[in-house]
């Protein structure tokens, strides 16, 4: 038993072709993606990996786009068949030391997370009630699709490190989230790292 469910959690950064290739491997699932709004709407494939698209060439583009930041958040549905699970993805900000302090802008990263728990009803003599329980052993499959989902991610990329040029910023930045070369390349060429003096390391050192 659990006491609450918690998540289990990776933070990336990789190019719209390498998470096309992540999402092939959700395809046997009949995976649904949603987005998180009012009415709920879902989303195919190609919908997510373009929505995905115009989220990473907004922050990897030479000059900043002008109006509204695009965003990447989905709530997937897994296994329908058989456990009918969830994921869930949304696109989160890495601070930036800038003169003290921390800049407007956040360099970008997806979280992609997985609960803990899985909730179980239960009753007693004081009444209904609900706990969690290990979701390895209630949703198995689901369990080991996250990690062939995480894995593959883990695969393609190294944890991101980078540095600010500012005599009053911190030293090497060590973020929890991992990107791939490609992405860091593309990165170390946007508006966001020349803005603010910016130096992508990530693809250095071990996993």
């Amino acid at each position: 038993m659990l006491k609450n469910s918690g998540f289990y959690k990776l933070r990336f950064f990789i190019t719209p072709e390498e998470l096309k290739r992540v999402v092939e491997l959700l395809e046997p699932t009949q995976v649904r993606y949603y987005l998180t709004n009012y009415t709920h709407t879902e989303h195919d494939q190609n919908q997510v990996v373009e929505a995905y698209r115009a989220f990473y060439q907004y922050y990897t583009a030479a000059e900043k786009e002008s109006g509204v930041r695009p965003f990447f958040i989905y709530s997937m549905s897994v296994l329908p068949d058989t456990e009918s699970f969830g994921f869930f993805a949304r696109n989160e900000g890495i601070s930036i030391p800038y003169h003290g302090q921390w800049a407007e802008n956040e360099l970008p990263c997806i979280l992609i997370s997985c609960p803990k728990g899985h909730r179980v009803n239960a009753q007693d003599e004081q009444g209904e009630y609900y706990l969690y329980e290990d979701v390895r052993e209630h949703k198995p499959l689901s369990y080991a699709l996250y990690k062939e989902i995480t894995g593959s991610i883990q695969k393609m990329t190294k944890p991101l490190r980078f540095s600010a040029q500012d005599p009053e910023a911190m030293e090497e930045q060590k973020p929890s989230v991992r990107i791939s070369r490609a992405a860091a390349e593309d990165l170390s060429n946007s508006w966001m790292v020349r803005q603010y003096g910016l130096v992508i390391h990530g693809q250095s050192g071990p996993d």
